[in-house]
Parts: structure tokens; C-alpha cells; sequence
């Protein structure tokens, strides 16, 4: 049984088709999942190490500051289209699953325009472009924030469910904290601030701690860092005997289960993790997120009690310091956070959004006659 998958352009948008994909093998060995990707996202740098077929196309945005740039869009959809067209002559597939993103939008028209069932999975609070345009002829919406719920007009016959994003769920039993530092190398007792910006990194974040930790820590406070890959060579040299600087967080699990605090962006598939694992945070949106999703993502979960929203234009040394001290000094409030984000938690989503496809599959399968 053949399931496209299509998404992709960031991490967002791909690691949601992945941590799927996985499920529903684990579940049904019989699926075979096909990812669909473009030639200029992340996934021409991921899909090549994982254990899944792909193809990458020359698939392109819609250029809304530079419109005159969308000929390439236009052209670039016009080749995916036969080329997925020749995919599925080969293997015609029983169902599109698409994750968001510009790479998805393609195998959706084709989709539709040739009676497979569709399936979306919308990531964010704030639906993106893809997910509203396609919604009315879905067969369903699996949604990671129930919030998303109010932007999109879905079909009639349209099944909508928030089942939450796919991560990988924490560890069953539970690391101790006290063995997550040992492995940090760091104190038991210490305040842990886990700090993130992602592969990449944020240069924005990245400077504002390096000045924290220039001026002076709490006392007690320690640092789990990742600067990402791309700016990691500007602040390795900043590591101390309670900061940890890594260009990579890999396995990120290891330092979330050390953490007391966590200082990130707020992607959705980030605050996912956050949430399954308890961490309260300061959240401090990329300012330059199409739509401002990720803006829409930390009020969210303040609205839950499970995070501080720091703006990027108001994200300094001076700021992060006050309001880790803050934090660090009422701990009722970190365990009153800890329980807001944990009852939001979906750690066993994958696995639900799976169980989901493979209903729909069967009630979407024509009758043998």
C-alpha cells in the first residue's frame, strides 16, 4: 500500500511526515510511504539519510515581496505535476498525506484531480496557505494546536481532529534529572537553562546569551546551549564550568531531561516537545515567520500558563537575566507551568495520527466485487 507524502521546505514541515511515516510502519508493515519534497528545502539535506524513497522537484513559494519571481513557481509546478504523474502511473498511491509547506501543494491538486484521498497536517496554531486552501476536499485535518481549528473552512464530509504534532515522545520509564546532569557533567542541584535555536541556530538568541554568560550567571544557574550547526564556531569558545556549548543538540533528549527552564523559539514541532516533556519556557518567536505563525505558537501556550513570551525586539542580556531570575525564584510557579504544559501534551501523536490513516485508508479502499 503506496502513501505519498508531501511537505517539506523547513523542519516543520517535514519531521511531522517523518515521525508519521514511522508509526504507520511500525503499525502496518505493508505501507509503503514515498516522500515528495523540493529541490530547495531541508529535505534535499535530510530525506537522503533516512530509510524512505523520495524524489525532489524543482518546487518554489508563492514570491508575495517579489512577485515577479512567481514564473518560477508556475514552471516549477508544471514539472512536479508530470513527474508525480509518472510516479503514480508506476505505483498509483492510495493516499496523499500532506504536512504543509510550498512542497505539498502540488501533490494536493494532483490528488484531488485524480480521486486519491487526501489527508493534512496542519503543525501550527495558525494555519498556513496550504492547509486553508486545500481543507474543503479533505478527507481529514489532523491538527497539532486545537486552536487551528477556528481559520479553516473544511468540507462537509471533512473529519477535523487535533491528535497534536509527531515527535519523538519521551523516554518510558523517565531519566532522572540527576542522571541527565551526570551525563552534562553539570550539579544536581543546579537551575538548568536549556537555550535553542534550532539546526540552525538564532543569531539573535545566540548573541543575547553570550552577553548573559560575559556578564555574569545567577548564581546556581547553568547553561545547556545549542548554537546551532551553522553559528556554532562563533561561540564554542564560550563553554565554562556551567556552560555547555554544542553546535548540535543530538539526542535533544538528553538535555531536555536536565532542564528546569528552557529558552527557544517557537516552532511548533519545538513546543510539541516541550510540552510532552514538561519544560517551562521563555518562548521568543522568529519576528520574520511567515504570518507571524510562531508569534501566534508562544501565545498559545501563555494562554495555557506553560511559557513567558519574550518578543525578539525586546530579547537582551539584561532581559533573559531578569526573567530567569524571576522564574528561578518562584518555584510554584515552574510546577503550576510544568503542569499546564504536560495536560497539553500529545507524546503518543504519531502513533494516533497512524492508527488514523490506516481507518481512513480502509474506509476509503474500494469493495471487492
Amino acid at each position: 500500500m503506496r502513501v505519498f507524502f508531501a511537505g517539506g521546505g523547513t523542519g516543520g514541515h517535514l519531521y511531522p511526515g517523518l515521525a508519521i511515516a514511522r508509526a504507520l510502519v511500525k503499525i502496518a508493515p505493508q505501507v509503503a510511504p514515498f516522500f515528495i519534497g523540493a529541490e530547495r528545502g531541508i529535505e534535499r539535506d535530510i530525506l537522503p539519510s533516512t530509510e524512505f524513497p523520495y524524489t525532489l522537484l524543482d518546487l518554489h513559494p508563492l514570491y508575495r515581496r517579489t512577485p515577479w519571481n512567481n514564473w518560477r513557481t508556475l514552471f516549477g509546478a508544471a514539472g512536479a505535476w508530470r513527474e508525480i504523474s509518472r510516479l503514480a502511473e508506476k505505483d498509483p498511491p492510495q493516499l496523499v498525506v500532506a504536512t504543509g509547506g510550498y512542497a505539498s501543494g502540488v501533490a494536493l491538486a494532483w490528488a484531488r484531480m485524480h480521486g486519491v484521498p487526501t489527508v493534512l497536517h496542519e503543525s501550527n496554531s495558525h494555519p498556513g496557505l496550504t492547509t486553508r486552501a486545500f481543507a474543503g476536499g479533505a478527507a481529514a485535518i489532523y491538527l497539532g494546536f486545537p486552536e487551528a481549528a477556528e481559520y479553516i473552512k473544511e468540507g462537509s464530509n471533512t473529519l477535523v481532529a487535533a491528535l497534536g504534532n509527531p515527535i519523538d515522545p519521551p523516554p518510558v520509564p523517565p531519566v532522572s534529572r540527576a542522571d541527565a546532569r551526570a551525563k552534562w557533567g553539570l550539579p544536581a542541584d543546579a537551575f538548568v537553562v536549556l537555550v535553542s535555536g534550532g539546526s540552525q541556530g538564532a543569531r539573535a538568541l545566540n548573541d543575547a546569551v553570550a552577553t548573559w554568560c560575559a556578564n555574569g550567571l545567577p548564581e546556581g544557574v547553568a547553561i545547556i546551549w545549542g548554537t546551532g550547526r551553522s553559528q556554532a564556531a562563533a561561540y564554542l569558545d564560550r563553554a565554562a564550568e556551567l556552560v555547555r556549548v554544542r553546535a548540535y543538540l543530538a539526542p535533544i533528549a538528553d538535555a531536555y531531561a536536565a532542564a528546569d527552564l528552557a529558552v527557544t523559539r517557537a516552532g511548533a514541532m519545538t513546543i510539541a516537545e516541550l510540552c510532552a516533556w514538561g519544560i517551562p519556557s521563555v518562548l521568543v518567536p522568529l519576528p520574520t515567520a511567515a504570518q507571524d505563525h510562531q508569534t501566534q505558537n508562544a501565545r498559545t501556550i501563555v494562554a495555557i500558563g506553560g511559557a513567558i513570551h519574550l518578543p525578539q525586539g525586546e530579547l537582551s542580556a539584561e532581559s533573559l537575566d531578569a526573567t530567569v531570575r524571576a522564574l528561578q525564584s518562584r518555584p510554584d510557579q515552574l510546577v503550576a507551568m510544568r503542569t499546564g504544559l504536560l495536560q497539553r501534551g500529545r507524546p503518543t501523536a504519531a502513533a494516533e495520527v497512524a492508527g488514523a490513516l490506516l481507518q481512513l485508508v480502509g474506509a476509503h479502499r474500494p469493495s471487492a466485487r
